[in-house]
Order: structure tokens, then C-alpha cells, then sequence
């Protein structure tokens, strides 16, 4: 029996299950039309939903753990192969197959998202002062959805000419593995955007860091982000965190650090003179995000990060806060449908004679001194 197959020969296999091993926030971001979510730590003890006299196709990120679980069914009576290459494979495919779309998705932005996302990105602009004449805004790529769009939407502002700006579409490789950085630059050329990238050893200097590597990671990936930003002249920075982000972090906040502190529109740079950080997807919904990435069959990275399929720092536990307050958000939403808009609306409008302390600068301060 063959112990692989290949993403092409799928059609030709007949009937088969195809199991995908990842975490429930990766398959949720991006799997195979007809993939079966069955998380490695749960699949022996869910053995009952395969059929032994069925063919299982079993992928992860890449292939490289997908191959020894098959092997683990095979020995445990299964008929199981291994997806050679993984959904990595599956998105690389899917970007060969039409590279002449870019008219297509730009549209879709104006013809079916128009107030979903082009009417949000806009006012975010022009609510908190995100771009201004003469600007040079580095549009930061991590190669996933909400930045790609995020650049997508930066070239439409441009066009339209009613701010005069430059803009510079910056990716940084901090190490990617070659099929990562292949899946950044296919997405780049299908969507059109003419991103400049530069190279750090970021990856291999967290590589053997065991305390927040991830935290480290982000540090440094920010810091490497201003400078190159600056020496192309850039007089900003634009990340890609959008309005679930925004609310999820101040809940967060509250609920794990015992303050009330939320992701800013817009910040200064306390390191490079000058610089500032932008966020313009402050105002768009991660859904509407999803849903022009899927009505347009577009494919992304979720975690770019070389070590994903072995290193235990990209772990779903290690992001267990985030779901949990994700999660406990849409139970809220349940019995409160506006529950999101008012968590985002408090953040604007906090009454500080209700307030016990405060901290500004540093220092904390209390009502009742």
C-alpha cells in the first residue's frame, strides 16, 4: 500500500476521508473543501469516526507530521496515507492554477464589500488621522489575510488620489521556510502587489530561547519592521490588526492583567524618532475579512513561522487566552447581538469620575490621594 499521495492525485482516489490533524484555529482559518477536523491529541481516541475499510488521507501543516499519524493508523489496521506536502501543498496548487485574477478580487472589494470593507478602512483613515498628505507608509505583509487585504486596500486608496502618499508593500522573511515564502510571493503576484522584502536571521535567534519566544519573536519582528521602514524613507508603519483584535485585547487585558488598556489606532515610536505605527483596519470585522478571502477562493498563511509543525511555542495551548476570550465573546454576542460594538464603544468613551486609579507615563495614580 502506498504510504503518500500527492494533492493532485486526490480526484483520482475514489471514496476516502480526508482527516486534517491540525488544531481547530488553523483548520478554521484555511483546509481542504471536505476535510474532517480531528486534532492529533484527540484522533486515537476518536478512532470510531474512520472506517477501516476506507481509504484515510491524513494532512497537517506540511505533511511532516501527517506522514508518522498515517503510519501510527496503518499499524493500528487503518488504510491510511499520508497528504505528501500537506495543505502547504494544497494552497501552492491552488495558486498555479490562475495567476490573472487581481481585477477580479479588487473589484469584489467595491462591488460586494463596499461597506463592509472599503467604507471602514476610509473612515478609520479619516477618524483617527491615519494617513496624511505627504505620508510614506511602509504597508507591513505577513503573508496573511488581514494584511494582504490591508495592501489590497492601501493600493485602492492611492488610486483614488484624494490623499497624496507613497506607499512601500514590505514584507520581512525572518527565516521562512521556502514553501512559506513561495505561498507569500504567489499570493503577492496574484493579487497584484509589488512587495519589496528583506531578509533577518529572526527564526534562527529565537530558535533556542525557552521563556515567550513567540512574545521575543514579535519584539523583534517590529523592531527589524521600523528600521527598514525608515531607511526606505518611510515616515509610518501599517499593521494589519483589525476590530476583533482591538476588543479581544482590551477584554483580555482586564480579564488575564488586571487593567483596562486598549490596542491604540494609532501610536509613536519610542525607539525610532519619527516613526509611527498605524492600524487601518481598526473598524473591519474579521468575518467580513474571511468572507472576501473565501468568496474570492484566495489561500494564506495563518502562522508563517518556520518551526510551526514541531515547535511547541505556536502550540494552540500557548494561544489558549486568546480563544477563550474569542470564544466567551460570541457566547455574549448570543444573548447580545451589539455586545462587540459596545465593548469597542467603551474603549472610546471611558468616564474617568468612575475610575478608582489611573496610569499614565509610568506612574499609577489613585482618585483617593
Amino acid at each position: 500500500m502506498r504510504e503518500e499521495v500527492s494533492v493532485k492525485e486526490l480526484n483520482s482516489l475514489g471514496q476516502y476521508l480526508l482527516v486534517d490533524i491540525r488544531d481547530a484555529i488553523s483548520f478554521e482559518y484555511g483546509s481542504i473543501e471536505g476535510a474532517v477536523n480531528i486534532p492529533q491529541k484527540q484522533l486515537m481516541s476518536r478512532l470510531d469516526e474512520l472506517d477501516q475499510n476506507q481509504l484515510t488521507v491524513v494532512m497537517c501543516k506540511s505533511g511532516v507530521i501527517s506522514a508518522a499519524v498515517a503510519e501510527q493508523l496503518r499499524d493500528a489496521g487503518y488504510q491510511a496515507v499520508n497528504l505528501k506536502k500537506g495543505y502547504y501543498g494544497y494552497m501552492l496548487q491552488a495558486l498555479s492554477v490562475n495567476t490573472d485574477r487581481a481585477k477580479e478580487i479588487e473589484h469584489s472589494i467595491h462591488e460586494k464589500y463596499e461597506q463592509e470593507l472599503w467604507q471602514r478602512f476610509t473612515a478609520a483613515i479619516q477618524d483617527y488621522e491615519l494617513v496624511r498628505a505627504g505620508d510614506k507608509v511602509a504597508v507591513c505583509i505577513s503573508g496573511g489575510k488581514d494584511s494582504m487585504l490591508m495592501a489590497k486596500l492601501f493600493q485602492e486608496l492611492k488610486r483614488q488620489g484624494k490623499i497624496p502618499f507613497d506607499a512601500v508593500y514590505l514584507v520581512m522573511d525572518p527565516g521562512y521556510s521556502p514553501e512559506n515564502r513561495e505561498i507569500i510571493e504567489r499570493n503577492a503576484k496574484l493579487l497584484n502587489i509589488p512587495i519589496t522584502v528583506f531578509e533577518t536571521n529572526i527564526f534562527e535567534s529565537v530558535l533556542h530561547v525557552e521563556k515567550s519566544p513567540c512574545y521575543i519573536c514579535a519584539r523583534m519582528r517590529r523592531g527589524y519592521l521600523y528600521s527598514q521602514a525608515k531607511a526606505l524613507g518611510c515616515n509610518k508603519i501599517a499593521l494589519g490588526h483589525h476590530f476583533d483584535d482591538v476588543i479581544e485585547t482590551t477584554l483580555m487585558g482586564m480579564l488575564y492583567s488586571g487593567q483596562v488598556q486598549a490596542m491604540l489606532p494609532k501610536l509613536h515610536s519610542t525607539n525610532f524618532e519619527g516613526m509611527q505605527l498605524i492600524r487601518p483596519l481598526y473598524l473591519i470585522h474579521e468575518k467580513d475579512v474571511k468572507r472576501w478571502r473565501d468568496d474570492n477562493d484566495l489561500h494564506f498563511l495563518q502562522c508563517a513561522c518556520k518551526f510551526t509543525d514541531t515547535c511547541t511555542s505556536c502550540n494552540p495551548d500557548n494561544a489558549s487566552k486568546r480563544q477563550e476570550t474569542k470564544r466567551l465573546i460570541e457566547r455574549m454576542e448570543q444573548e447580545n447581538p451589539q455586545v462587540k460594538e459596545r465593548l469597542f464603544k467603551s474603549i472610546h468613551h471611558v468616564n474617568l469620575d468612575k475610575l478608582i486609579g489611573y496610569k499614565t507615563a509610568g506612574e499609577t495614580h489613585f482618585y483617593s490621594e
